[in-house]
């Protein structure tokens, strides 16, 4: 990187939270102090509430599984009790407090807990491994989705990085151009992932025209050879 305070910029780095997006998986878990009265609102208890006491074990063991909610297309879940929660664009964060405030009307100090399940990002073009990318947490910045593909290739073009991601508010991908050989790059709003972003690693511009060329020439050399073969057999042919 070309600039030198680049611990300085690191530092100031900020990570906002994912934003929800429509597809994804949702693994929501609600607790609370009365373990009976929160059942309901769990959709791995739900079914249970009511029952003998036959079932109490089954319960207890299912208790602590987190249910998991795919957001629909019109950005909604539906949640056992409180209907449709619409929670699309929100962050984990955010949809939490939601749930929580929520569910105090019904629940002694709930506590709810969000994990997104279907984590994926694509890494492409110049990288030694391209392809779509499992995360194994959802605070990922750039550098770390380009090792999760084996980091890019020497004919990679750091300076023109193309990011492109599904806009929350007009629902439309966007392109845009990153320079990763500044370190300011820590402080673009692009700098942390977003589920579903797609990374090209572009080649380098020289390296496109030398492979160009190279073809060319490769092409004349072809055609050479194969002009020779018939001048040789033609030759061969007439001394006969």
């Amino acid at each position: 990187m070309s600039n030198n305070n680049f611990e300085q910029e690191v530092s100031q780095a900020k990570f906002a939270g994912l934003h929800i997006q429509e597809g994804d998986q949702l693994q929501i878990l609600v607790s609370a102090f009365d373990d009976i009265a929160v059942r309901p609102f769990n959709m791995n208890t739900m079914p249970r509430t009511g029952n003998n006491t036959n079932n109490t074990s089954s319960s207890a063991s299912t208790a602590s599984t987190p249910s998991e909610y795919t957001v629909g297309s019109d950005g909604t879940i539906v949640f056992p009790v409180l209907g449709t929660v619409y929670c699309k664009g929100m962050t984990k964060q955010q949809l939490k407090s939601d749930l929580e405030s929520r569910l105090k009307r019904y629940l002694t100090d709930p506590l709810v807990t969000i994990t997104l399940s279907n984590f994926n990002i694509s890494v492409l073009g110049e990288v030694k491994s391209p392809g779509q990318k499992t995360s194994p947490t959802e605070k990922i910045n750039i550098f770390q989705a380009i090792a999760l593909a084996g980091d890019m290739t020497y004919d990679a073009n750091r300076t023109n990085v193309k990011l492109i991601r599904t806009s929350d508010v007009s629902g439309k991908d966007e392109v845009v151009s990153l320079d990763l050989s500044e370190a300011s790059i820590v402080n673009s709003p692009y700098y942390y992932l977003q589920q579903n972003d797609i990374l090209y690693i572009e080649p380098d511009r020289n390296k496109q025209i030398q492979v160009n060329n190279d073809s060319g020439t490769d092409k004349w050399l072809r055609y050479g050879g194969i002009g020779l073969g018939l001048l040789t057999l033609i030759l061969t042919l007439t001394r006969k």
